[in-house]
């Protein structure tokens, strides 16, 4: 491969000159959308590079961030890889306990907050964190010294040039979320980034009218390499989006070219598009399905009959036209990460008009280790391996003749976790591989298949081997269900813990002929119609998994896993051992209630 970008510095300076007059950021004030160009965000990066310089800002040192995705975020992350400080950052959503975990590991000398409202949370923090020696607000009075608008005035006073970062020089600490243990700062250097947007910029062309809709944090390490940084150095723009339940409202608005997401968005989207078309009259339902069915006959090569042309094109004048137009009608790639996306769901994107790209990698690899691209794209896998990059199979580790721990090499792999010595020995193999914890396949042509994780993986009583994330998120692509953990582990039989989406089952309630219309919530969860209909949802959704695999009895919760009461990380990740906390015991209930092949009662 070769290197385009040998630092991060260097890649911001060649794209603030180059595309000076382009847009970058829009956000959006009241009913309008408002752009800032590339040149007017340089020059707040300069401005604010030297604010924090004055303060004391250097080499080495750890400035930490709380707050979502806007302008202030990217010039904080730019100005300290300028003075060759190394960027922290975290989630609004996360507890307070966790931010002061970070700032205490990683030895913070800077905070920045987005909101007052932050601020008076960490007020106290720098009593509980030696080395915390500032706390700036992106908002805040004029009156305040430590905001971020007296930060850029100060900056302006006096100029500080940039340092040109070494490729070795630490950049950023991501920290990982935390699923199985304390979270852990995985050290990413500036050639580690560097040569991850190189890869990028060899197998995708941007051009100067591309556009994403930002709402994947760049806090999580695929927002930040691959959205911010990767469209930063091809001149494209980026819509911040007020926030995730408005980004369909968002798309419209600002007519992107392309998003990048997590499974998990992408499969409301899919949920949405399939509650319209069930609403559509029986005749365009059935066109819609040979459509599809046209659609995926071309993507696999097959020669469409005159029939299946005609179907396609009606189905796509008449159904598909109309979902590309609430997307803005201009949406070309839908880049998808950080879990696998469901095989129906990306086929589905697909045929509609949607070039689906899916990847694969980890916090620690930067984080792109394979990708589909133009060109070399299959549905189903994660793509071949991004030039530079090398990926090895351990099957020793799984004893199995087809699938192992997927062990990555390449410029991209990580420093190491700051300050973990033992676990850095645990994932770095002698000849300097990182071994991941996920289990995967490659084909004959190359392209990798990712099947489980390691860790997630359990053996139940009769020996057989589960992994259970696959089955969930099939399961979840029901239009009734909204989150599921599968749990079985040393068990003679897998269980599910459910979490309906009671909005979708309300609506099925007020139909005449089920009996339910009035119901509460909560007698809705009791009563053995509504188990009855999950009960065939999960038979619907699992008839491709091995009959082990499938849990044979669960339980129903009102209460969705999300991030608020900790049961999901920040990007969107179960947190297994906290779903056991909270609802352990009626997971073991389910073993010694009933009948053995029975559903339970709530």
């Amino acid at each position: 491969m070769t290197q385009k970008f040998a630092n991060l510095v260097e890649l911001y300076e060649k794209s603030v000159e180059e595309f000076s007059g382009r847009e970058l950021f829009g956000t959006k004030v009241g009913s309008a959308w408002r752009w800032i160009t590339y040149g007017e965000f340089g020059r707040l990066v300069e401005a604010f590079r030297a604010g924090l310089a004055a303060r004391g800002i250097g080499k080495g040192d750890r400035v930490a961030v709380i707050s979502n995705n806007r302008i202030e975020w990217a010039v904080g992350e730019f100005a300290c890889f300028g003075l060759e400080a190394v960027y922290v950052p975290m989630y609004e959503a996360q507890a307070e306990k966790e931010w002061l975990f970070i700032l205490k590991d990683c030895e913070a000398k800077a905070l920045l907050v987005a909101s007052q409202a932050i601020h008076a949370k960490v007020r106290d923090f720098k009593e509980k964190v030696p080395t915390l020696k500032e706390i700036i607000s992106f908002e805040g009075s004029h009156e305040d010294p430590d905001t971020y608008e007296n930060v850029l005035a100060q900056g302006r006073l006096k100029p500080t040039p940039a340092v040109k970062a070494s490729p070795e020089s630490v950049c950023t600490f991501i920290y990982t979320s935390g699923t199985t243990g304390e979270p852990k700062g995985v050290m990413l250097t500036h050639g580690n980034i560097a040569s991850n947007v190189s890869a990028i910029h060899e197998i995708i062309d941007m051009e100067s009218d591309d556009r994403s809709l930002s709402f994947l944090p760049w806090a999580h390490s695929f927002g930040q390499t691959v959205e911010l940084h990767g469209l930063f150095s091809m001149g494209a723009a980026m819509a911040l989006a007020e926030s995730v339940d408005k980004i369909i409202d968002n798309l419209a608005e600002t007519r992107p070219t392309m998003i990048m997401s997590v499974p998990r968005i992408f499969n409301r989207i899919y949920d949405r598009v399939q509650k319209q078309i069930r609403e559509k009259p029986k005749p365009v339902q059935a066109l819609v399905k040979a459509g599809l069915a046209a659609a995926g006959k071309k993507r696999d090569g097959g020669r469409l009959t005159i029939a299946e042309t005609l179907a396609f094109e009606a189905a796509d004048r008449l159904v598909f036209e109309k979902v590309r137009g609430r997307f803005g009608g201009r949406l070309k790639y839908a880049i998808s990460g950080g879990a696998a996306i469901s095989r129906e769901v990306a086929e589905f994107i697909d045929a509609i008009g949607i070039n689906v790209f899916e990847g694969y990698g980890l916090t620690e690899t930067s984080p792109i280790v394979t990708a589909n691209a133009p060109g070399r794209k299959r549905i189903g896998s994660v793509g071949k391996v991004i030039p530079g990059c090398r990926v090895v199979i351990d099957k020793k580790i799984t004893g199995d003749a087809e699938n192992g721990e997927i062990v990555c090499y390449g410029p991209n792999i990580m420093k190491g976790y700051y300050n973990r010595p033992e676990e850095n020995a645990a994932v770095f193999t002698a000849d300097a591989g990182f071994r991941t914890g996920d289990m995967g396949r490659l084909d004959k042509n190359g392209y990798l298949y990712i099947t489980g994780r390691i860790k997630e993986q359990y053996k139940l009583e009769n020996g057989k081997y589960v992994v259970p994330s696959p089955l969930e998120e099939k399961l979840k692509l029901s239009q009734f269900i909204a989150n599921v953990m599968i749990h079985g582990a040393n068990k003679p039989f897998n269980v599910a813990l459910i979490v309906p989406d009671m909005a979708e089952l309300r609506e099925w309630a007020k139909k005449p002929e089920t009996g339910l219309g009035g119901l509460s919530d909560d007698a809705l969860l009791n009563d053995p119609r509504v188990r009855n209909l999950v009960r065939q949802e999960i038979e619907a959704y699992s008839t491709d998994f091995k009959q082990f695999e499938k849990p044979l009895k669960f339980d129903l919760v009102k209460e969705d896993f999300t991030t608020s009461n900790d049961m999901l990380t920040p990007s969107l990740k179960l947190k297994r051992r906290n779903v056991l906390k909270t609802y352990g015991e009626r997971l073991e209930k389910l073993y010694t209630s009933g009948a053995r092949h029975a559903e339970a009662r709530a």
